[in-house]
């Protein structure tokens, strides 16, 4: 499968939805805490497929603002997990010269956990391969009311005119600004929505859905999203003969 991609038809960036953990776990007879550690290896799977292929850029939906109604018992496991899972990887990450960073409101989240997520964005930061974006204690909503306010001040300092604002304005106070849309969007368990994730910056992203639960997804499953995604069109609101023809 994996000869079957072009490597010049790549997604730049590949986003993923990871859900069906819980499910996964119950399947199993366990608690939801089985899937997610389970799900570590998938997380593995997922980096170093798209980071052999030469894709860009990889964000992992890991955590809502959302996640935190869970049971106080489930939310305190996974923040554990989270910062074991950082501390484990760090040799992985640096063997496959990824270079990590984060989005969401990083500061809500424990002080253990913003540390050591700090210390090891900042030890990849020299990394060249595959940026992987970890999006913690992240919510679109809370991402683009946190870009309007930001906007909203500088238009009180008189720094620029209501009329200057544009969509490159709003794009670069998002926590993504230094990073390019998601050009394929995948989600795991069969569920078809995206959860209050990228909503500015899928605007034009192609959707894939896979009934494939979190924990069980693999490079194969990685490497038939993006055939998927290599055998559409992508016209931009364009019409199909105003798209450049390819020999």
């Amino acid at each position: 499968m994996k000869a079957q991609i072009s490597k010049e038809k790549l997604p730049r960036h590949i986003a993923i939805i990871m859900d069906g953990n819980g499910r996964w776990a119950k399947k199993k007879g366990n608690e939801r805490i089985f899937g997610h550690k389970n799900g570590v290896k998938a997380v593995r799977e997922a980096v170093e497929g798209s980071g052999e292929l030469g894709v860009k850029y990889l964000t992992l939906y890991a955590f809502s603002t959302e996640n935190w109604s869970r049971p106080q018992r489930e939310v305190d496991a996974l923040m554990h997990l989270l910062i074991a899972t950082i501390e484990q990887e760090e040799t992985t990450l640096m063997k496959n010269n990824v270079h990590l960073h984060a989005i969401g409101h990083i500061q809500g989240l424990p002080i253990k956990v913003q540390k050591k997520l700090s210390i090891l964005i900042d030890k990849t930061k020299s990394n060249t391969g595959l940026g992987l974006v970890l999006a913690l204690n992240y919510s679109s909503r809370w991402e683009i009311v946190n870009a309007m306010t930001a906007i909203a001040h500088k238009v009180k300092n008189g720094e620029f005119q209501p009329d200057d604002i544009k969509q490159e304005m709003l794009s670069s106070h998002l926590t993504t600004a230094q990073i390019p849309d998601p050009d394929l969007m995948i989600r795991t368990s069969g569920e078809q929505r995206i959860s209050n994730f990228l909503l500015w910056q899928l605007a034009y992203s192609e959707l894939y859905f896979t009934e494939v639960l979190w924990p069980d997804f693999r490079k194969e499953h990685l490497y038939e999203a993006i055939i998927n995604y290599q055998n559409r069109e992508r016209r931009f609101g364009k019409t199909s003969e105003q798209l450049p023809q390819s020999n």
